[in-house]
């Protein structure tokens, strides 16, 4: 009696390497709600590396620095705000 003979399964090519997250714009996201300068840095890099590496995550670092930039804005509106009324606040006659 002879054994069944199986069919080889014919090799397939390896999948193509994933390339990951790129850790700036991680980064860059992070600190928009920590430290917003420092996310309007780190965004701005990030999308220089993932245009020259492919990797992922742009999206990740425009909105890093969408909201850095917002938050940025708003800080140092807040920063104004609180010094026009301190020195309005010592100017009162009665």
């Amino acid at each position: 009696m002879s054994q069944p003979s199986y069919a080889e399964h014919p090799h397939t090519a390896a999948a193509p390497a994933v390339r990951g997250t790129n850790v700036m714009a991680i980064l860059s996201l992070v600190f928009a709600f920590v430290f917003s300068p420092i996310g309007i840095v780190f965004g701005h890099i990030a999308r220089k590396q993932i245009r020259r590496t492919g990797e992922q995550g742009s999206g990740l670092a425009t909105a890093g620095l969408v909201l850095s930039y917002v938050f940025t804005i708003l800080g140092i509106l807040w920063i104004v705000f609180v010094f026009v009324v301190a020195a309005n606040s010592g100017s009162t006659t009665a």
